[in-house]
């Protein structure tokens, strides 16, 4: 496996391998450990006159160095103008956050969508609104005040990275309003209102707050880069410095925006087809029909739980993203080992029959009876999701496909790796950075832009703990007062957890791009704590799970306030006001969707627009793990599921012995086979779209070894801009496209059928719907 650490270094030409930042490149800095930070004379034409010769980006220290601007202008960043924007995009990005819940891939929301669409409003703002130079010399001047307070001058990158952080926190999504959409569905229980901002509140505070205490850890050292940041951050910069020297890439942006805001409708609306091509499934239109099928469940992969999706091509970039351009080639590569075992072990199940598997689909995350049939949950736990133990015996014990099962299972084996990897691998760099934050040693730190941040007041950690204690607070109202049935004690303990494997999963997404599904885990205590209790084990999984994927969430977004300068207390002040906006915004439209889309989504497969495949698997996963007993005991037909966190420990640690003996194999460091990453992306393919696998691939291939190997300044100057400007185009055009057509307004408009449109069956043609026969 080739891996970012085996790549060769080009030569540097000494005066051009120097420690520069990426657009200005009139500073450096100074690396004495007084934190200062070194004018000195620069010709970029120069640098950039050897791009054969660049330093090629492979670790966070590069990022720091050659990628990230050190620049600080020292302009304002809270005003009242970065506030009314962010407020008023928050909702928009929120909107979008919670759509994409009930899409068949779920992707996030671009935050380079969010920071182009307030840098057109801002300069808007800026240029169209009274300045106090209109009312100088006159009777109004008096006024200069007020009219400074609501239009500040020029709109300026702190303004737009404060802004855009309300924005993208929003948009970063309350996970605990799934849990609600969860008991709406299947429970037929319309939490109160009450209930679902305390809860909200307290699950996103205490994220933040776990957030602010682990700084140290994983936000301030260099390796901490949150590389899908790093597009949002090189915008911001290109957008707001040297705005001269940088229309190259303003002009590469505006146009990769428009090409793809233009392109996207035709894949995600007038010709679907595009988004999962598959060879194989369109030459075997006359093919048995055993073939067909086998055919759509290997290389199908164009509708929600359609098929594993092999070597299936998909043109829709809503399915792809920018990450494939931003993650660093070890996590990719780690991916693609990932990848390869998905296919074969989904397969190998399936075919095997493996846990009754061919009774029912190959991939879904619904549960049900032994014939194939959807589980009658609602008479098994009733409305108030308490088992019934006579219902229970009634219509038995509830199946998962052999796919979910797998799924399960190797998400615990991820959880495993993941704390025994960070451990072994990682724990000297843990205890190094803890050390050098100590009020004696913080000049120990050598990362340029935390050095830079040290003229700002930082916001104290009791803040943060106050946070906590307020998350406490409202969680245990909601639990004794609200529709939870978690006892208090059991909310206590869900805390805890979350705590406990917050900073493993932080670490990992900092330096990785990529976290670790923990919500298996997450329900397997809940349903030891609190057995035959299924809507217990969700609020159970919100105070730990959603913690976890909260924290990662705003600790990405405080790396790049470092990254741009903005005082830490506006940071606090800004996470906290774009978490709340954002729980309010999430819960209307996810009230939105349900009730327009319900029967869509308790569909066990969905459509290619619409799909319960998220909401189905917190459901079944509750479910199942409320009947621990029944289902994961040594007599219970998945007791190797919960097995599979203690086994996922062994692996690294045999790992971790190769590598003392041989740190390098055949050209490949050992630690930079990254066990976590593997089974975590293992089991990715086992639920919703999947043709977008083998496109990725090629991405990732193109942006992170041919273009950061080969062409690095195109890398450094270009790649993260592109990336930023597709998702941008794109997801704006999906939002329109969503509320105009795709009916999360309540009215669907599908676009007439043709044979890039099917109206019946796969939109690939992997079940042979004889469509392009009858063209013929």
């Amino acid at each position: 496996m080739a891996t970012e650490d085996a790549l060769p270094t080009l030569p540097q030409r000494p005066e051009v391998a120097r420690e520069l930042t990426d657009h200005s490149l009139d500073e450096k800095l100074d690396e004495k450990h007084d934190g200062s930070i070194k004018k000195e004379a620069f010709d970029p034409e120069t640098f950039d006159s050897v791009p054969d010769r660049e330093r090629v980006v492979t670790t966070g220290r590069d990022v720091s160095h050659y990628v990230v601007d050190l620049r600080d202008d020292g302009d304002p960043a809270l005003t009242f103008r970065s506030l009314v924007l962010g407020t008023v995009i928050a909702g928009l990005g929120a909107a979008l956050c919670q759509i994409y819940i009930f899409k068949p891939v779920t992707v996030s929301v671009s935050s380079v969508f969010l920071l182009l669409l307030i840098y057109s409003i801002g300069n808007a703002w800026a240029a169209f609104l009274p300045k106090r130079s209109l009312v100088k010399g006159t009777r109004f001047e008096r006024l200069g005040g007020v009219i400074d307070f609501i239009n500040p001058g020029p709109f300026r990158i702190k303004e737009h990275v404060v802004a855009t952080l309300v924005a993208s926190t929003a948009a970063g999504g309350a996970t605990s309003v799934n849990n609600f959409a969860v008991q709406r569905l299947y429970y037929d229980t319309n939490v109160g209102a009450l209930t679902a901002i305390f809860a909200t509140f307290s699950t996103l505070c205490f994220g933040m707050g776990l957030v602010g205490i682990l700084r140290p850890l994983t936000v301030y050292p260099s390796e901490m880069v949150y590389w899908q940041s790093l597009p949002q951050v090189t915008v911001f910069q290109a957008l707001h410095f040297n705005q001269h020297d940088n229309t190259k890439r303003v002009r590469l942006f505006w146009i990769g925006f428009a090409v793809m805001f233009a392109y996207e409708v035709i894949p995600a609306y007038i010709f679907p087809l595009l988004n999962s091509v598959s060879i194989f499934c369109l030459s075997s239109q006359h093919a048995s029909t055993a073939t067909r099928n086998i055919f759509t469940n290997i290389f199908g992969g164009g509708n929600a739980n359609e098929g594993l999706g092999l070597l299936n091509f998909s043109f829709d970039w809503q399915y792809l993203g920018s990450h494939y351009m931003a993650l660093p080639l070890t996590q990719q590569a780690n991916a693609w080992i990932g990848y390869a075992l998905c296919y074969i072990i989904i397969a190998a199940i399936y075919y095997s029959n493996a846990w009754d598997s061919k009774n029912y689909k190959m991939l879904s995350t619904s549960i049900f009876n032994s014939n194939g049939t959807v589980y009658n949950q609602a008479a098994v736990f009733g409305s108030n999701g308490v088992l019934n133990e006579t219902a229970l015996e009634e219509f038995g014990l509830p199946a998962m496909t052999g796919s979910n099962a797998w799924s399960n299972f190797a998400q615990n084996l991820g959880i495993g790796a993941l704390i025994a990897h960070v451990t072994l691998f990682w724990s000297g760099d843990m205890v190094d950075a803890i050390r050098s934050f100590r009020a004696d040693n913080k000049k120990q730190n050598d990362d340029p832009h935390f050095i830079a941040m040290q003229k700002y007041k930082e916001a104290p950690w009791y803040w943060y703990f106050a946070l906590l204690v307020l998350a406490f607070v409202a969680g245990l109202i909601v639990c004794i007062k609200g529709e939870t049935s978690l006892p208090w004690w059991s909310f206590i303990v869900s805390l805890a957890v979350g705590a406990f494997i917050t900073p493993f999963s932080t670490i990992l997404y900092g330096r990785m791009g990529t976290g670790i599904a923990t919500n298996n885990l997450m329900k397997m205590i809940p349903g030891a704590l609190n057995p035959g209790k299924p809507v217990a084990n969700l609020y159970f999984s919100m105070w730990s799970h959603d913690v976890v994927a909260t924290s990662i969430g705003l600790a990405a977004d405080l790396k790049t306030g470092q990254y741009t300068k903005v005082p830490p207390r506006v940071m606090f002040l800004t996470q906290l006001w774009g978490c709340i906006l954002g729980a309010i915004v999430n819960y209307v439209v996810m009230v939105s969707i349900v009730d327009s889309q319900r029967e869509v989504l308790l569909d066990a497969s969905g459509t290619n627009v619409w799909s319960g495949q998220t909401i189905q698997s917190l459901n079944s996963q509750a479910v199942t793990w409320s009947l621990a007993h029944q289902l994961y005991s040594h007599s219970g037909p998945y007791v190797i599921v919960p097995l599979g966190l203690a086994i996922g420990l062994f692996p690294p640690i045999v790992q971790w012995l190769l590598s003392k003996r041989w740190p390098v194999i055949k050209g490949v460091k050992v630690e930079s086979v990254i066990l976590p990453i593997i089974f975590n992306y293992a089991q990715t393919m086992s639920k919703g779209i999947t043709s977008y696998v083998s496109t990725g691939i090629c991405i990732g291939l193109v942006s992170q070894l041919w273009l950061r190997q080969y062409h690095p300044v195109w890398y450094r100057k270009y790649n993260f801009i592109l990336g930023g400007a597709f998702d941008g185009g794109a997801q704006v055009m999906i939002f329109i496209l969503s509320f105009a057509v795709f009916g999360a307004s309540g009215t669907e408009r599908p676009f007439p059928t043709w044979a890039g449109n099917p109206a019946q069956g796969n939109i690939d043609y992997c079940n042979g719907n004889g469509v392009l026969s009858a063209k013929k």
